[in-house]
């Protein structure tokens, strides 16, 4: 089985793409959409309670993806669990073979979430790369057990002077590949790309920027306004807004995006965030060419 960390580090075009998780997903509906996006990615991204939803454990989520015979690229965050129960996770995919790992903050949960919860945050994204680059330093070690890590970063025009602090600081503690939030704004994208190379950013990380097939102007008004970091330019709502089947039209806008993204130099692949809808993601990447 061909793994995330040798995508990335390969020639070709790295592809991934999200598992759609909802809390009545279970093991069928998990294998179902393996074997729908297997044959067209790298690695398959399983989340971790994304948009503050709670589904099934993306250690659980994990194993269900590597039953198939598919790489997956587990997500933790710090919002939901402390220190402890991370390491426990973290020391629970390493048992289950998982090799890459996405590690993040975790969004804010809205006020006005249906249930009465707390938000963790015990430490940094910064501390839990260092806890699981530090994994492989175990008493006894366990060699060929490393994790290939990464963590999640906002495209921007970075300001006069911008010295990049948090990625470098995540760099030193062990990330080895970095994920763009959504964005759909390649002139800022170009620039950012540019001061990473400039900054010898790209020697360290393998970057991945992020896309959705959108299925309407609605949701991505709401993305646009809801997800932090995320460049959705009014041009993309107004061609969703225009279009007979918008469904079909973001699938289109997304896979025309693909093929400029990956010629970027400093690119390394492509992750496809999930909608809801698993046979869209499919369809953008049929649609970009990218695999056959």
């Amino acid at each position: 089985m061909k793994t995330f960390r040798q995508a990335v580090q390969g020639q070709a075009v790295t592809v991934t793409a999200e598992l759609t998780l909802q809390s009545h997903s279970d093991a069928d509906d998990v294998a179902r959409q393996v074997d729908l996006l297997g044959p067209w990615v790298d690695a398959i991204q399983v989340t971790d309670n994304a948009w503050s939803d709670m589904h099934i454990s993306a250690a659980v989520a994990a194993a269900l993806v590597l039953r198939q015979g598919v790489d997956p690229v587990a997500v933790l965050t710090c919002r939901d669990r402390n220190r402890i129960a991370l390491c426990g996770d973290l020391l629970g995919l390493r048992a289950l073979g998982v090799s890459s790992v996405l590690l993040l903050r975790g969004l804010e949960i809205p006020e006005d979430h249906p249930d009465e919860t707390n938000m963790v945050f015990d430490i940094s994204s910064r501390e839990l790369v260092a806890m699981a680059a530090g994994l492989g330093n175990l008493d006894p070690p366990v060699p060929d057990k490393d994790f290939f890590i990464g963590i999640g970063a906002r495209v921007l025009r970075p300001a006069s002077g911008w010295t990049a602090k948090s990625l470098e600081e995540r760099s030193s503690a062990g990330a080895r590949f970095l994920q763009t939030q959504l964005c759909f704004n390649l002139d800022i994208l170009r620039e950012y790309i540019q001061c990473l190379i400039a900054k010898q950013l790209t020697w360290k990380y393998s970057v991945i920027v992020s896309l959705a097939p959108l299925p309407s102007a609605d949701k991505a008004r709401w993305l646009k306004k809801n997800l932090s970091g995320s460049r959705i330019p009014s041009a993309v709502i107004h061609r969703l807004e225009k279009a007979k089947d918008p469904e079909r039209e973001g699938i289109e806008i997304c896979a025309e995006l693909m093929t400029e993204i990956v010629q970027i130099p400093g690119v390394t692949g492509i992750n496809l965030m999930t909608m809801g809808n698993p046979e869209s993601i499919r369809d953008a990447i049929k649609t970009s060419g990218l695999r056959q």
